[in-house]
């Protein structure tokens, strides 16, 4: 697949098409090893320091990134004996949200998450990864069976929003969304949400109420997007920039803001640049967590969720 460079990425595209083209002559024309090398060496030291020094509105770009990994990628990735379980029992299956049960390092687990889909026509078929109410009732009842037989949940966060379709609304979308947050909450197993992209307003924390949230490095989360922000603010949705600079959404914010717990580092160009690196990334860290919380009784995990919740935007 062709790399696809981001706005303030051109310099960095431009190095590495330069390489391309030397590679290229060195097949017909001699070495040009020494001036490739010395080219990689300073498209390198470009995009760490280019990825060091990330604003808000750049790191909204590297989150929505076409090549991120998708939850598709994690569950390959990370999970073992995945069995995707389908249908809120109520209406039908929505494929924005994919679930089911998997063991992950020997311990069975319960996972779903966003998935947006890689080309035309995955993400049609999952809706951009904009859930419908079928499937937030979808992540309510993986949540009532992992309680059920005592499982973690894992979660996997990567969405603009919930879809603000007409049909969506008709059908609950903001009681589905409801119940869903609620059932995250009240859950007496452990979870993990894990923010992979975007954290999207009401779609997000639908199924991000967990009993630690982490975050990918270069990911957001918000209440809603910048664009629709600006669109509030402004009247104008041109003034994203501006919106992503002030909305607070990047991991470092949100760690001060204690919304978040941990950050997630990403390989050096974003997680786009080494998939397999980034996934295994955060393998290692949803190890770690889940060791933490397996000890802890239905009642304490309870509790810890809610004195968590409960501790955002305190004053005192």
């Amino acid at each position: 697949m062709a790399t696809h460079y981001l706005e303030f990425e051109k310099p960095i595209a431009d190095l590495e098409a330069k390489i391309e083209e030397l590679s290229l002559l060195s097949t017909t024309s001699g070495s040009f090893e020494t001036e490739i090398e010395g080219l990689r060496r300073k498209a390198d030291q470009l995009r760490k320091k280019t990825y060091a020094n990330l604003d808000p509105w750049m790191k909204t770009q590297v989150a929505r990134h076409p090549q991120r990994p998708h939850l598709i990628d994690y569950i390959d990735g990370l999970f073992t004996e995945f069995v995707e379980l389908r249908g809120d029992r109520q209406y039908g299956d929505d494929q924005a949200i994919l679930g089911g049960v998997a063991r992950f390092r020997g311990e069975a687990v319960v996972i779903m998450g966003h998935e947006k889909g890689n080309d035309t026509e995955s993400r049609l078929k999952h809706n951009f990864g904009m859930a419908r109410p079928e499937g937030y009732r979808k992540a309510v009842r993986l949540m009532d069976m992992a309680e059920q037989f005592g499982l973690p949940v894992l979660t996997f966060v990567d969405t603009a929003g919930a879809y603000p379709g007409l049909g969506a609304e008709e059908r609950g979308q903001a009681e589905a969304i409801a119940r869903s947050t609620e059932r995250s909450l009240t859950l007496g197993v452990p979870s993990i949400a894990t923010i992979t992209g975007e954290g999207g307003s009401g779609g997000a924390i639908a199924i991000a109420g967990a009993s630690r949230v982490l975050m990918l490095e270069h990911s957001i989360y918000s209440v809603i997007s910048p664009e629709g922000a600006a669109g509030i603010l402004w009247r104008d949705g041109a003034r994203a920039r501006d919106a992503a600079m002030a909305m607070k959404i990047t991991g470092p914010d949100l760690i001060g803001l204690k919304i978040v717990d941990r950050l997630i580092t990403e390989p050096c160009g974003g997680a786009h640049t080494d998939p397999s690196a980034a996934v295994a990334a955060v393998g290692d860290v949803l190890a770690e967590e889940l060791r933490d919380l397996n000890g802890l009784s239905p009642d304490a995990l309870r509790r810890q969720r809610a004195e968590r919740f409960y501790a955002i935007g305190r004053a005192s």
